[in-house]
């Protein structure tokens, strides 16, 4: 028996990286999926974006947990790509009980100002437009999770002017993100409509591994590489590792979308390693 027997999840970001983690995750424990990715590049982003490819092949991995996955291609920019790719999944599968916010860029170095609109765009605007399209779907029980960053949860995390007008979105996004879980679970509580985010530190995926975050790392070369910016990754972790996997933020994950997690809401979960540990109050609620 799985902890998320009958339960049917959606996943934003479903193609690669965590959000395929996620997937996989929550159909090893039982749950049906709803996996949504927007399959293209957005302009003013540094490294390329998931493809229909990378969807199709969540898919498969979900359904080799014998459990049932349906893709849709939509950007969480658009609300009526959403609403209409959460209402085809909800009436093939039979229903909604998770929903996984998950799809985010990090558009960081020398780019264009609209970097800036396109990260809130994608990363807290598309949050609140997954959680709004899929609010009709739900009732008593479910369990909304969000991505967000710890990065955002500390000063200068990429907030700084060397990162550029992408860093400055993907950090004002994401505080978005927390604070806008901490005022929805509130106000859903009277549903027992659980809202919580779940905060990475580096997670080995392609947005950890590209140009743009190797230079953030290791500003002191022109071009550096995968190898020269390893040994940097270990430097804001109290624990002794470069970064996390994703099947460790997608446990976190699970644990929000099952029973066991019943009475947990507004939850700023961080799985960082220690990062946020200097940067945060012992008294702090969050």
């Amino acid at each position: 028996m799985g902890k998320l027997d009958g339960k049917i999840a959606l996943i934003t970001g479903a193609a690669r990286g965590q959000g395929r983690s996620h997937a996989i995750t929550l159909a090893a424990h039982g749950a049906d999926i709803i996996a949504l990715d927007i399959c293209r590049d957005i302009d003013t982003n540094s490294y390329s974006l998931a493809t229909e490819e990378d969807l199709a092949e969540t898919q498969r991995l979900v359904e080799k947990e014998d459990r049932r996955c349906i893709t849709s291609i939509a950007d969480v920019r658009e609300p009526s790509q959403l609403r209409d790719a959460i209402a085809a999944g909800v009436a093939e599968l039979g229903g909604l009980h998770i929903v996984v916010a998950n799809a985010g860029i990090c558009p960081l170095g020398d780019v264009p100002r609209k970097a800036f609109l396109d990260a809130v765009d994608v990363d807290l605007v598309g949050v609140i437009n997954t959680v709004s399209a899929a609010y009709p779907h739900l009732s008593s029980g479910a369990s909304i999770i969000a991505t967000g960053s710890v990065a955002a949860l500390m000063k200068g995390g990429t907030d700084n002017p060397a990162l550029g007008a992408g860093g400055a979105g993907y950090s004002h996004a994401k505080r978005g993100v927390a604070e806008f879980v901490h005022a929805l679970a509130l106000a859903l509580a009277p549903e027992s409509i659980r809202v919580n985010a779940v905060h990475p530190t580096n997670c080995n995926t392609d947005m950890l591994h590209s140009e743009g975050m190797y230079k953030v790392f290791r500003p002191d070369l022109e071009t550096p590489t995968r190898e020269d910016a390893e040994g940097a990754f270990y430097y804001n972790q109290p624990m002794p590792v470069p970064w996390v996997e994703p099947v460790d933020i997608s446990n976190a994950v699970a644990f929000l979308a099952s029973d066991e997690a019943k009475f947990v809401t507004g939850l700023q979960m961080k799985v960082d390693a220690g990062t946020a540990i200097p940067h945060t109050k012992a008294y702090a609620l969050a």
